[in-house]
């Protein structure tokens, strides 16, 4: 059983080498196409044909469209608003502060706002109490962080 939970490690591992990937190479869609704003377009242009011919060829079958007409507007924007936000803030910091420093602060931002979730049980997640551990490790993201982008 230690299989699967190693193959679901490593393929965690290679797409957070994905996200490193994407900031440099957007930052530099960027610089040619002349405008921040065009590079986030292109490449949600690029991830949404991508994800049109995934669901196609593997949830065809299996999409309930008709729940789009009941799901809370939240729902229906915030994940690719949220997405879209995400990818223009790096693909612009990335040339200025650094991929490394990106990635290290983007990824103390998310530990923080999970602590959050966690804790209020926000969207239907189970709620979990804060503790020492908990928030120690976060702590130290957070500061590791920050010693990436300012040491």
């Amino acid at each position: 059983m230690w299989l699967p939970g190693l193959l679901f490690t490593v393929v965690a591992l290679v797409a957070g080498g994905m996200i490193a990937l994407q900031a440099p190479i957007n930052a530099e869609a960027a610089t040619r196409l002349g405008h921040p704003i065009s590079a986030a377009t292109m490449s949600f242009c690029v991830g949404t044909i991508a994800l049109i011919a995934l669901t196609l060829l593997f949830a065809r079958g299996s999409t309930n469209l008709g729940a789009l007409q009941s799901m809370p507007l939240y729902m229906l924007l915030g994940g690719g608003l949220l997405g879209a936000v995400y990818v223009t803030v790096n693909l612009v910091l990335a040339p200025k502060i650094g991929v490394a420093a990106i990635m290290a602060l983007g990824i103390a931002g998310q530990l923080v706002t999970a602590l959050l979730l966690d804790r209020f049980g926000m969207f239907e997640l189970m709620e979990r109490e804060l503790s020492v551990g908990r928030i120690g490790g976060v702590a130290l993201v957070l500061v590791g962080a920050l010693m990436v982008r300012l040491l």
